[in-house]
């Protein structure tokens, strides 16, 4: 019997899959600007609105790991909650570095 876990995101995974498709055809375009020779600062443009499309799927993903997996943990507390802790700090540092 499989057991299939339950994230924080998948009340959200919709709207989520939704932004990621509309990042992915940004990207397209991205590549078929620079393939078509088009001026730098227009693909530069796309390129920060597909930039900014990604950070918004990453912060969605963020707060819903917070709310979600985090808070579970920490009402448990013990190792379990340090270590959620941990790796949510450090997914919040890649972010800020990114």
């Amino acid at each position: 019997m499989s057991t299939h876990a339950t994230h924080g995101y998948t009340a959200d995974k919709d709207a989520l899959l939704k932004r990621l498709r509309r990042a992915e055809g940004q990207v397209r375009g991205v590549a078929r600007m620079v393939d078509e020779d088009k001026y730098c600062i227009d693909i530069l443009t796309q390129v920060s609105a597909a930039t900014k499309a990604l950070e918004t799927v990453a912060l969605q993903l963020l707060e819903d790991h917070l709310a979600h997996c985090v808070a579970e943990a920490s009402s448990t507390g013990g190792p379990v909650a340090e270590a959620k802790l941990a790796e949510a700090s450090a997914a919040i540092a890649r972010l800020v570095r990114s």
